[in-house]
């Protein structure tokens, strides 16, 4: 795929600030400096989070080595090729999602607690787009193929997100329909009713006692949230977007259903890496499935969906058909790895700069186990992350008898200390998030620092 920046491209200072109100401050963003080509300047750290619903069939992933001479599961083989890349990280767990079944999305990202009392917090991927968002048209891409979001905002709200590769494609590089004048009138009166808005607020809270008060900030966060999100837009308005080959266009500009679940993912993929290659976004969420569902792979001969799969009360057919499945989806996986590994960013490949974690929320579906979960980290050695190891804390803690021991390494953690959020912190520190701490946080997954 070719390398489509060019000086073109890059956002001038005088248009980003025409029609600008003067009240209002912008950064200088990084794309309204010449190419990084030219400055020799670092490249973008990007980061992407990829979601299995239902967990896996346990006994046919679990690695019985941990260190540098294990040998990839069964459902792991089709990553042995970027072994080199890799990193599974096992024994891993969110102390506040015991019991939260099929609801792990809601959590997977933020290690927020998930009761009926509880509000959300946010998402790593968001956090991490606080940094980078004002650097790229787009601050974050979600995608979702079935409707369950993996993003949270600041203020504890699910961001929509798209699953239709051809609206996903048009967003990122098809310039829309009527002009920047019709764009520009569109967003002032997006900032004229978010206005109003802040008016009547300000003179309602006033009124309000102290509990409408805090919920009436929630709701002001989230309308701020829009207005900064509108003001950015505006910023973009005089700045094309990137030229797009008309073939990958027309392989990448359309409907594909799920039920070609394969074309699918590498549809979405190939996505992806083209909003990373040309710097459209840095952090992407995409979640391959509900966890009330989870599609089935026809084309393969697995017709039942994951969830149903999931629940398979030991019968051997469908752990065989969860095991399809499972390595199915690690195959598509393999293959964004592929396209990243092979597309050039500056002297290295995009997958060098480009961090990827691939798992679940839940480790043994059948009975909602949410311990040992099933994670890989993949890329971003130019970001400092080192691989080559499985990081098995489970085997760190003395007298662990292996994963053959029975289920209940799944439903209660096995080294207490190891904390999901560990690593969500790693990885956030390595794009730039200047923090100690996320989440349940308690140390860095330091196995996998350079």
């Amino acid at each position: 795929m070719a390398n489509f920046l060019s000086q073109n491209w890059q956002i001038n200072r005088r248009h980003a600030l025409k029609g600008l109100g003067v009240s209002m401050a912008l950064p200088l963003f990084d794309c309204m400096q010449p190419l990084r080509a030219a400055n020799k300047v670092s490249r973008p750290r990007r980061s992407i989070f990829i979601y299995l619903p239902n967990g896996v069939n346990t006994n046919d992933y679990e690695i019985n080595e941990a260190g540098a001479d294990y040998k990839l599961s069964r459902i792991l083989s089709p990553l042995e090729k970027h072994r080199a890349n890799i990193t599974p990280v096992s024994g891993l767990y969110h102390p506040n999602s015991f019991g939260i079944a099929h609801k792990a999305t809601h959590t997977w990202l933020t290690g927020a607690k998930h009761g009926p009392t509880d509000r959300n917090t946010i998402s790593v991927d968001q956090l991490m787009a606080q940094v980078t968002g004002p650097k790229t048209r787009f601050p974050s891409l979600e995608l979702s193929n079935q409707g369950h979001r993996l993003a949270v905002s600041a203020d504890g709200i699910e961001l929509p997100a798209q699953k239709n590769p051809a609206v996903v494609f048009k967003k990122l590089f098809a310039e829309p329909e009527g002009g920047i004048d019709k764009q520009r009138r569109g967003l002032n009166r997006k900032e004229s009713m978010l206005d109003l808005v802040l008016d009547d607020a300000k003179s309602l809270s006033n009124k309000l006692g102290k509990d409408d008060r805090g919920r009436l900030d929630q709701y002001l966060t989230a309308v701020r949230e829009v207005e900064i999100r509108t003001k950015r837009a505006e910023a973009w308005l005089e700045t094309p977007r990137p030229k797009i080959d008309p073939g990958i266009a027309g392989k990448l500009n359309r409907n594909v259903p799920l039920e070609r679940l394969g074309e699918y993912l590498r549809t979405m993929y190939d996505i992806v890496v083209l909003a990373f290659e040309t710097d459209m976004t840095r952090v992407v969420t995409f979640n391959t499935g509900n966890e009330g569902t989870g599609p089935a792979v026809p084309e393969i001969g697995v017709k039942r969906d994951r969830h149903s799969l999931s629940h398979h009360n030991g019968n051997k057919e469908a752990l065989e058909q969860l095991s399809r499945s499972d390595e199915f989806n690690v195959l598509q996986f393999a293959y964004f790895l592929d396209r990243l590994s092979v597309v050039r960013d500056g002297e290295g490949a995009l997958l060098d700069s480009t961090m990827a974690l691939y798992g679940s929320g839940l480790s043994y579906g059948n009975s909602h186990g949410t311990t040992s979960l099933p994670l890989v980290v993949a890329g971003g050695s130019g970001l400092g992350m080192k691989h080559g190891n499985h990081v098995d804390y489970n085997r760190q803690v003395r007298g662990f008898g292996g994963y053959g021991q029975g289920i209940g390494v799944y439903h209660s953690p096995v080294n207490a200390k190891a904390h999901f959020s560990n690593l969500l912190l790693t990885m956030a520190q390595k794009m730039g998030v200047e923090t100690d701490a996320f989440a349940d946080s308690n140390g860095v997954v330091s196995e996998i620092l350079a």
